[in-house]
């Protein structure tokens, strides 16, 4: 799946454009690698996302097309957050 489809369906970012944004910009690596909004993403794999002043590290446990706000929360697992 996509990068920005999975952080736009797991819920991770509101909209597909932000994702897209944040990726282009760097602010988000797969695996500790710089990723773009079209990097694959798999099961297994470990994202670092930079919002602003926050650093969130996750951990890909579940892929879906179309995610509800039940299934949402069990596409990923929180590993770290931390504040610069």
């Amino acid at each position: 799946m996509r990068l920005d489809k999975y952080l736009k369906v797991s819920r991770l970012i509101k909209r597909r454009t932000l994702a897209k944004e944040l990726s282009d910009q760097g602010r988000v690596s797969v695996n500790g690698n710089t990723a773009k909004a079209g990097t694959d993403v798999k099961v297994g794999d470990e994202l670092v996302i930079q919002f602003g002043q926050k650093v969130v590290t996750i951990k890909v446990t579940g892929l879906s097309e179309h995610a509800t706000k039940e299934n949402a929360k069990g596409m990923y697992e929180l590993v770290k957050e931390t504040r610069l």
